[in-house]
């Protein structure tokens, strides 16, 4: 193995790496340039003085082995092969741009060369690439994926997380950290107990080893033994690379943490100056042949510099271009019971769209806490383990957001997870990936990356769990573009709608309220996938719309039956997709009853209802006779004692108040 991991100084090689670091600085200092003349703006992180650790790891690693970088990848990318007039007009914002004018200079993007993209949260390409690694791992390809984050991110929980998981499940990645000793304006010995970034990833057992950052040999020799361990292994390696940044952190940056003799005594001993000085003091470069590099690389900045300014602007029709996939599959029909029926229960029905799905596509795996030995928290997953094996059926660490970044990771990289978090309240130490990966990187890499990713978790009160267990948050997602926001009610939406969100090409979230878990009923031995784009008319009626969705559907029905006696008939909507809303199916309803009630377990305050309420008065305003209502949770935290909590959320009896004053029976 040392032959081969040994690198070979021949003439050719070190002209390479030596042309590689002077191409990456000297296009940094023409996007510096540009900066000031406010042709890129924004944030703008320049990479000068670690080209080293750019062209020390990049090039070893092959064309099918994946790059997830930070915020500061230009370096990164142009070391790739990312081409360099793509990457300067995206540093423009212009359409012609490597990720089409939608990330900038934080999140460069290029599917040809298997370039994730930067990341402007810092940390959070981690749980990404371990996903990706992860694919590898169960598909049993041999890829590395490297992930390059600085020092500053191993104070963020992302990295001990995804530490863990890359040592636990033997991920095959290569960790690079670029310790550059500043995490933005703050010294690494002000802000960590533990110095030595590498003894970190020893604590969790992951190989590791600190290489100096500024002598590019150096890293390629080391990136060359971890490349060779990884693929031999499968298992992850880090490289503590210590360099530095010459410039300020961004070019908002007025560099007061640090003084200028400290940066002049870094240039001395800067990657190029080193390198360049021992390749000339050792004959293998000469003086012409610097000048001539540094020719062919100006043209070729002003080649890009070209590119950028003749780069057309995204036109504003496009905006919403990317969201979601466009290519998504028809919408399919519920099939009608033909036959057999079958007695089972809400927690049944979602374990056999599980079951169903693992049988049919290998893609599919279930990861989670507590899913595997024993069997999910609300026991839809017992038993799965033993039929599956424990590679697809998962169990997880209780660490939130390192689990659903890997299940995104996974969902990038072509496989079908299924996430389960324990409870929506769960959710929101993953709210990071979900919100700035997953609804994101479709539409930042301009349609070039999809994460169709499944994330379920319960959602709502009734079980006495208090405030920290039972809350409807399932408002704050759908509030977020990119995202699919799904509320089964019924058993056949159970089943169905995650056997369709497993063909989606989006990232699907699937509440499911815990009071629907023991709800038994019978349902077609036929049922199958059904449409997760339109709301359903679960009763007809005439006189008032009460539209609702999840755990409130039934007591809304009951609500419905009692009305009925009054004389008021009422028409049930359950919304069962929250985002995208089926405006068309709200509005026709409250167009034929003039009448509408929104129930809705989520707060008052900025709730789904308000949305709904909002859209039946754009839409419906000269239709309606009466005011939209609303009924939603008491604003305080969900309750223990019994008798608060159903005080606290919707109940029967306040859904029809609330639809007899809308008649103007109140």
């Amino acid at each position: 193995m040392k032959a081969d991991t040994k690198p070979h100084l021949t003439r050719a090689h070190v002209q390479e790496l030596l042309r590689g670091m002077i191409r990456i600085r000297r296009f940094e200092d023409k996007c510096a340039e540009m900066y000031t003349r406010e042709k890129i703006r924004g944030f703008l992180h320049l990479y000068d003085g670690e080209e080293a650790v750019a062209m020390g790891v990049i090039p070893v690693l092959g064309p099918h082995d994946r790059i997830v970088a930070t915020y500061r990848e230009h370096g990164h990318a142009l070391a790739r092969g990312v081409a360099m007039g793509p990457i300067m007009a995206e540093m423009y914002g212009k359409a012609n741009g490597c990720s089409g004018g939608r990330g900038g200079s934080m999140h460069l993007f290029d599917a040809a060369t298997n370039f994730y993209g930067g990341n402007a949260i810092v940390g959070g390409g981690l749980p990404l690439a371990a996903g990706l690694g992860l694919a590898d791992r169960m598909t049993g390809e041999k890829n590395v994926t490297a992930c390059f984050f600085g020092e500053g991110a191993v104070a963020e929980g992302e990295f001990h997380e995804t530490m863990n998981l890359a040592e636990l499940w033997d991920l095959p990645v290569l960790w690079v950290c670029e310790n550059n000793g500043y995490a933005m304006g703050s010294a690494l010995v002000r802000t960590e107990s533990q110095t030595d970034i590498h003894a970190k990833a020893t604590a969790y057992g992951i190989e590791s080893e600190v290489v100096d950052g500024m002598d590019v040999v150096a890293v390629e020799a080391a990136t060359r033994r971890a490349v060779a361990k990884i693929r031999e292994t499968g298992r992850p390696y880090l490289l503590e690379a210590r360099t530095y940044r010459f410039r300020p952190h961004s070019m908002f940056d007025a560099q007061l943490y640090r003084d200028k003799a400290e940066i002049a005594e870094w240039r001395e001993k800067g990657p190029i100056v080193r390198f360049q000085g021992w390749l000339l003091k050792n004959g293998l470069i000469h003086e012409r042949d610097i000048a001539e590099i540094a020719a062919e690389i100006d043209a070729e900045i002003a080649e890009a510099v070209d590119f950028a300014e003749a780069g057309a602007w995204e036109p504003l029709e496009t905006l919403t271009k990317h969201v979601m996939a466009e290519d998504r599959a028809a919408a399919p029909v519920a099939s009608e019971p033909e036959g057999e029926m079958i007695e089972t229960s809400y927690r049944e029905a979602v374990k056999q769209a599980i079951r169903e799905a693992m049988t049919k596509d290998d893609r599919v795996f279930l990861m989670g806490e507590d899913v595997g030995a024993y069997g999910g928290c609300y026991a839809v997953s017992k038993g799965l383990m033993a039929e599956f094996g424990e590679d697809r059926i998962r169990d997880t660490p209780l660490s939130e957001s390192g689990f659903t970044g890997a299940g995104i990771g996974a969902a990038a990289a072509g496989l079908r997870p299924i996430v389960e978090l324990m409870t929506v309240n769960f959710s929101m130490l993953a709210l990071d990936q979900i919100l700035n990966t997953a609804a994101t990187i479709r539409h930042m890499s301009n349609g070039q990356f999809g994460c169709p990713v499944v994330i379920r978790m319960a959602t709502g009160a009734g079980k006495q769990l208090a405030a920290q267990h039972s809350h409807s948050l399932e408002g704050w997602y759908a509030h977020i573009p990119g995202l699919k926001v799904l509320a089964p009610a019924t058993l056949e939406d159970a089943r169905g709608m995650l056997l369709t969100a497993l063909e989606d090409p989006d990232p699907v979230l699937i509440f499911e309220n815990v009071m629907l878990y023991n709800m038994a009923g019978k349902i077609g031995a036929n049922a199958g996938a059904v449409d997760i784009d339109k709301a359903a008319i679960r009763r007809t009626g005439k006189d008032v719309s009460l539209i609702t969705y999840g755990g409130s559907l039934f007591k809304t029905l009951e609500a419905a039956d009692e009305l009925a006696k009054e004389g008021i008939e009422a028409e049930v909507i359950d919304l069962r997709t929250l985002r995208p809303l089926d405006g068309e199916t709200i509005l026709a309803s409250v167009a034929r009853t003039r009448r509408a009630v929104v129930v809705d377990e989520g707060w008052r305050s900025g709730s789904l209802a308000a949305e709904v309420s909002a859209r039946i008065t754009e839409g419906a305003f000269w239709r309606l006779d009466a005011p939209v209502g609303r009924v939603c949770s008491v604003e305080a935290p969900i309750p223990y004692a019994a008798h608060l909590e159903q005080a606290a959320i919707p109940q029967v009896a306040a859904i029809i108040a609330a639809a007899r004053a809308t008649m103007g029976r109140g």
